[in-house]
């Protein structure tokens, strides 16, 4: 009787760990001298982060990324939605390779691209008119399209095809909705400011304090030390922003930043047994020092959601 894959990696990835057949000091030729017999220098272990990123990298990246989405909500906030749209197009391309390779998934490229894309611009002028009608006619089309391609395989490329309409389309079309009220500046900012206070609070506890992890069969890095570093860190950086940015009150900001950060957490979560089931490391690898795109929309994309909901309660227009 086997077990299952050791927790920190995705099924089909070999182990090396002692004690499970794969190598360990003292095995091979490193173990009985051979090396030193042939005159090879002993080679040290590549260092690898605790926490799995190459930080320096990831903060630059972040940084400029920020940049960029910060001018344009300050300049011109239909440039944001714009930014939205690319990124979103980016992914639905991200994921059509990934699928591809993992499983043999055929993502119905054109309508899916499309579709996700009109969602997320229209809703803009349409609300969630945009958001249904787009969300509805994309899947349409995609099960249309598709029928081309004969009846093998039909079910998963439909299936995947559409789960990334609402993952992409529909959740990215909620960012729409932040930016387009007047104060929606304010609105993206507080969001953005809980979301980053959330991923930095959680990877600094996590790092230096981290002990239990929280779910090491998805994802061995979270620990439940980080988790409430999570909370905390977007709790504050909600009170603080909220009273600033939109004349509301502290409270309610601590409220959106500590649900900011248990959907977060959630939302990694999910992205990580997509990622289990794939037998993939990342998404991608377009994003320096992040993985791929859709690496770093798991917690961005249902945060917008949650937090379109509570302004609405909190703030509504």
């Amino acid at each position: 009787m086997t077990s299952g894959p050791p927790a920190g990696q995705p099924d089909g990835y070999a182990s090396a760990s002692p004690g499970d057949g794969g190598a360990s000091p003292g095995d091979g030729a490193a173990g009985d001298g051979a090396a030193a017999s042939d005159g090879a220098a002993a080679v040290p272990p590549k260092h690898t982060p605790r926490a799995g990123r190459d930080l320096p990298m990831a903060i630059a990246v972040g940084v400029g990324v920020g940049a960029v989405a910060v001018a344009l909500l300050a300049l011109w906030r239909p440039g944001f939605v714009g930014l939205i749209a690319v990124v979103m197009a980016t992914a639905v391309w991200e994921m059509r390779g990934t699928l591809q390779r993992a499983r043999g998934i055929g993502v119905v490229w054109a309508p899916l691209a499309v579709g996700v894309v009109a969602t997320v611009v229209t809703a803009w002028w349409w609300g969630h008119a945009a958001q249904a009608i787009g969300i509805a006619a994309t899947a349409l089309a995609i099960m249309f399209y598709r029928l081309a391609g004969g009846a093998a395989g039909y079910l998963a490329d439909v299936t995947a095809s559409v789960f990334l309409v609402v993952y992409l389309g529909g959740f990215g079309s909620f960012a729409t909705l932040l930016v387009h009220p007047a104060d929606g500046f304010g609105r993206v900012m507080v969001f953005l400011i809980a979301v980053v206070c959330s991923d930095t609070g959680g990877y600094a506890v996590g790092v230096l304090a981290g002990r239990h992890p929280m779910a090491p069969r998805i994802s061995p890095k979270k620990s439940w030390e980080g988790m409430a570093g999570s909370i905390v860190a977007a709790a504050a950086g909600g009170a603080i922003s909220m009273p600033l940015l939109l004349h509301g009150l502290w409270w309610q900001g601590a409220v959106l930043g500590v649900l900011m950060a248990l959907v977060a957490t959630a939302g990694d979560l999910a992205e990580s047994q997509i990622k289990r089931d794939l037998g993939v490391k990342d998404m991608g690898s377009l994003v320096p020092g992040h993985g791929g795109v859709m690496d770093r929309l798991d917690s961005l994309l249902p945060c917008a959601v949650t937090a379109w909901i509570l302004f609405g309660a909190f703030l509504p227009v």
